[in-house]
């Protein structure tokens, strides 16, 4: 395992006495399921007393140095895979940013393992394999029953110990745990988990939530457009380094991103995956 140095003292971080025990998994992740690079992200595993959190971990670090430095700093993560979850739960709380608004909705994300008698060594501890399927996907994750947390990345929940790795079987999502830390007090994170820096997230269900995607793939630059028309062109838009002069160029830009957003509709819940038109 990469990055594996904190396993040595990974037991002994575990069962100290915490407010939070905090893992940092490496996620490598296909935006296009086409390609064969990966981008990479980390991703933090908050296991709390009475919730769990799963979220970027730029989000953590944008938030400590607003703390630090009173600063106004935003991040948007691009992972889509912001969590919230009681203790012991597989219902989610979902946070999500489309455009300029920021939303939760619940879910309920059962997953029902196989477990195998396969096991393998990561340094000095034993993992134990076990299979499921899981939006749309096949998975294979590796578990340490010696961590008694039955918690791991995303919505990946219920073994009998703590996730050390997971994929699926076309490796389009590949989760490895590479770091432990053990916090004294409950990280706040209603700064940047519950609310977008300041923007409390605003409750819809799972359904309004595929509706503003498409809304926002239908017209990506609505707001722009708007105010475009208003000022009879006076209005100025720079997209991606380029000054907007007229709707033509607009419309044009609004075609490459339509392009873009279909080409990078690859979300680890396959089976909800938005269905844009072609």
């Amino acid at each position: 395992m990469k990055n594996a140095l904190f396993l040595a003292i990974l037991f002994i971080v575990t069962f100290a006495k915490s407010q939070t025990h905090r893992y940092i998994y490496e996620l490598q992740f296909k935006y296009d399921s086409t390609e064969t690079d990966r981008a990479k992200l980390n991703m933090v595993l908050d296991i709390n007393p009475k919730e769990v959190k799963f979220y970027g971990r730029d989000l953590l670090i944008t938030d400590s140095i607003n703390k630090k430095t009173g600063g106004d700093n935003k991040f948007v993560d691009m992972s889509g895979q912001i969590v919230k979850r009681k203790l012991n739960s597989f219902e989610n709380e979902n946070f999500t940013t489309i455009k300029f608004g920021y939303y939760t909705y619940k879910t309920n994300d059962k997953v029902d393992w196989k477990i195998s008698n396969e096991t393998k060594k990561v340094q000095n501890y034993t993992l134990q394999k076990a299979t499921t399927g899981f939006g749309g996907r096949n998975w294979t994750a590796w578990f340490c029953k010696d961590i008694p947390f039955n918690e791991g990345p995303y919505k990946f929940r219920g073994l009998p110990g703590l996730i050390f790795e997971i994929q699926d079987d076309k490796q389009n999502f590949i989760y490895t745990l590479v770091k432990s830390q053990n916090l004294k007090e409950t990280y706040p994170t209603q700064d940047f988990v519950e609310s977008f820096f300041g923007s409390k997230a605003v409750p819809i269900t799972e359904q309004q939530k595929q509706k503003l995607f498409m809304e926002y793939y239908n017209d990506p630059f609505a707001y722009e457009r708007n105010n475009f028309a208003k000022t009879n062109g006076d209005w100025k838009i720079n997209i991606n380094g380029k000054e907007i002069q007229n709707l033509d160029e607009l419309n044009t830009q609004t075609k490459n991103m339509q392009e873009l957003i279909k080409k990078y509709n690859n979300p680890a819940e396959l089976n909800k995956a938005i269905h844009y038109p072609y």
